[in-house]
């Protein structure tokens, strides 16, 4: 029998727009596009890439850390990130500065907007808990 694990940050939105931060089936973990929220659900660092990126991060390690995984675990991303052209290097960067060594499959979208105004990236993620640590 496959088990199901759902992990919510308890932020607004979650439950008005009825969604799991992550849902886990057997081995692999979906998460939810994560972005720069506190942890009350107030969206931070509006118009901040930089800042955006680095609450995007400290939001995953919520979530990895409660099933206890690592990003090295993580086996593919998708980032949503606004005006593309002008983020690119950026996003590159963080990517890269965040994940190190590891290297999960990855897509990057350019979008015209995202949720909260001044939001300019968003991340999802899959991870596998059969990957090492």
């Amino acid at each position: 029998m496959t088990t199901i694990d759902t992990f919510s940050h308890d932020v607004s939105g979650e439950k008005e727009f009825g969604f799991a931060q992550a849902i886990k089936v057997g081995d692999t973990i979906y998460i939810s596009g994560q972005l720069a929220h506190d942890e009350h659900g107030d969206f931070l660092h509006p118009g901040d890439i930089d800042g955006q990126f680095r609450q995007v991060w400290a939001n995953l390690e919520k979530v990895l850390a409660h099933y206890g995984v690592t990003r090295n675990q993580i086996v593919q991303d998708g980032v949503f990130v606004v005006d593309l052209p002008q983020n690119a290097a950026t996003v590159a960067a963080a990517h890269l500065e965040y994940f190190g060594a590891h290297r999960p499959t990855s897509t990057t979208v350019g979008v015209a907007s995202l949720f909260f105004p001044g939001q300019l990236l968003e991340i999802n993620f899959i991870a596998d808990t059969r990957l090492p640590a």
